[in-house]
């Protein structure tokens, strides 16, 4: 069974921090050599574990690493050699400077990313668990490497590595060879380097999204969004949490409003979601600080021996020929279908849905088709595609 990684997010204030380490606790318990690692700028982890974390990794139990990622710091002392790379990018290297790096927007998400991968391939851990930032910064995160990597074709002369290697949709036409790394300019050594980082955050063997929640209105309609989003950008969702559920016997009639919502927002989540493995966290009468307390949640909720297994829940996008041409099948569960749009742009499928919007890159087999209709059902959008006026199907 390959390493695993399993990514935590979920609204501000839901508790995922105290998910993530109650996991993270139960791996360690089980002999996996495990890493908590936070990747929020408000880290948290000091005071759940009640110990004093610096820049490094430091552990705290057998089995048990803690890290709360500093990007700067982990710029300046893990990736000088990136650094080069982006600076030439950017042709700047006179008025950017490594100490400047972190002003560039994503810049933080993407070290904080590289970071994570390079751990993952040391091979030292089984199992790295992730306490992401809220919501919006997470998937912010997790598609920078795709729409850095976007760019980087675009704007930068990739040449036949790029085109070749231009996206994983595109494998399934291509049975090729890397490229010796040596060959290549520093230019394609960080577009591989992104693309193997792409790969491995959509690996459903290795990489799993869990996302926290309570049963509050807000909260679940963010959860909504959350999921459908993920799901647009092809990240595999395979678990959810519910935090912060009442006990029905608590004996007060001051509850029994906030209990009745209580159980209505639960049972909207569980028919939304009802795809996904769904755990429910009690309300807890203490702060969840100290590992005693965090192991309540592990004896309580995380007693399923199937918990670290990676479980794909939607097919990853894909391309199929049917005899019209080809169809693009994306999973995007719980849109509306009002607010999703979509463009052929030169070599790209736009997809906007919400507030969000991808390219998706169309392998060379398919640069001289057009779009000919698109329908959404089912949680899936169904793009079809045929040749261009000027090929040989029409």
């Amino acid at each position: 069974m390959n390493n695993r990684i399993i990514i935590f997010t979920g609204k501000g204030g839901v508790g995922k921090s105290s998910v993530a380490a109650a996991h993270a606790l139960k791996s360690s318990a089980q002999g996996k050599n495990t890493l908590l690692v936070s990747t929020d700028m408000a880290h948290n982890l000091s005071d759940i574990f009640e110990v004093r974390l610096g820049r490094e990794i430091k552990n705290v139990r057998p089995c048990l690493d803690l890290y709360e990622i500093d990007p700067q710091y982990v710029m300046e002392n893990d990736f000088t050699d990136i650094m080069k790379y982006i600076s030439g990018l950017l042709s700047q290297k006179e008025i950017i400077g490594i100490g400047d790096m972190g002003l560039l927007p994503g810049m933080e998400e993407l070290f904080s990313l590289l970071r994570i991968s390079q751990l993952y391939n040391d091979k030292v851990y089984d199992r790295i668990i992730v306490d992401c930032a809220p919501t919006g910064e997470t998937l912010s995160l997790l598609k920078f490497p795709e729409l850095l990597s976007w760019y980087m074709e675009k704007l930068f002369p990739i040449g036949k590595v790029g085109v070749r290697v231009l996206a994983p949709v595109s494998k399934q036409f291509f049975k090729i060879e890397m490229p010796d790394k040596h060959a290549m300019n520093d230019i394609e050594k960080m577009f591989v380097k992104l693309l193997e980082l792409e790969e491995l955050l959509k690996n459903r063997e290795i990489t799993s999204i869990r996302i926290v929640t309570t049963p509050e209105k807000m909260v679940v309609e963010e959860t909504k969004r959350n999921y459908m989003y993920m799901n647009l950008y092809d990240f595999n969702v395979d678990g959810l949490y519910i935090n912060r559920i009442l006990p029905q016997d608590i004996g007060n009639d001051f509850f029994d409003e906030w209990l009745m919502l209580q159980q209505k927002y639960i049972k909207e989540i569980e028919e939304t979601f009802a795809a996904l493995p769904i755990y429910r966290i009690p309300w807890y009468d203490e702060e969840l600080r100290g590992e005693d307390n965090i192991m309540r949640i592990v004896k309580d909720v995380l007693t399923a021996d199937d918990i670290f297994d990676a479980k794909t829940i939607n097919d990853r996008e894909h391309f199929e020929q049917t005899q019209e041409g080809y169809l693009l099948r994306v999973s995007i569960p719980g849109a509306d279908k009002r607010d999703i749009d979509l463009f052929q742009a030169a070599t790209d499928i736009v997809i906007k849905a919400g507030n969000f919007k991808r390219n998706i890159p169309l392998p060379n087999i398919l640069r001289d088709h057009v779009v000919t209709g698109a329908k959404y059902e089912g949680g899936i959008l169904n793009i079809s595609f045929e040749k261009g006026e000027n090929g040989d199907d029409k």
